[in-house]
């Protein structure tokens, strides 16, 4: 598919594209990113995929930087074993913007099964001029068993 959306020449952005070298690509980058084996491929792909002073925003805090989302990844591991970062839908853009719909799944598959379903959530992401992912605001659609939103404000 080479679907390709208008510039907006109003907000000064680069026009979001759903080819493979536009949005669909970092969106990609992104979901690989959460999924990256080890430190170096996860350090690659923030170099390429987030902008310098990435935000992340979610119910557990503000994070600031790739530095903190890898942390953030590693202390989730930690604490989880093995986990992956699915995608339930196809994302959505529009102009500066992006929506992805996601999984985690917990666990290491076997012949049977995939996982257990840990979470599932909603990513909106807002791209910079230069194309990379300047923050993202996350959403849980269907928080983990025992979650409280509460303990984390």
């Amino acid at each position: 598919m080479t679907e390709t959306i208008a510039p907006d020449e109003t907000s000064g952005h680069p026009a979001p594209s759903t080819d493979a070298s536009g949005t669909e690509a970092v969106l990609d980058r992104y979901v690989r990113f959460w999924n990256a084996d080890t430190e170096a491929e996860q350090r690659s792909l923030a170099a390429e995929t987030f902008a310098d002073r990435v935000e992340y925003h979610a119910e557990i805090g503000v994070l600031t930087g790739t530095q903190a989302l890898m942390d953030f990844r590693d202390q989730f591991l930690d604490h989880m074993g093995t986990a992956s970062l699915q995608l339930r839908a196809r994302p959505r853009f529009h102009h500066d913007r992006a929506r992805i719909q996601w999984e985690i799944v917990t666990g290491e598959p076997d012949g049977d099964s995939a996982g257990s379903s840990f979470a599932t959530g909603t990513d909106v992401l807002v791209l910079d001029g230069n194309g990379r992912i300047a923050s993202v605001t996350t959403f849980l659609d269907r928080a983990p068993e025992g979650f409280d939103p509460a303990a984390h404000h």
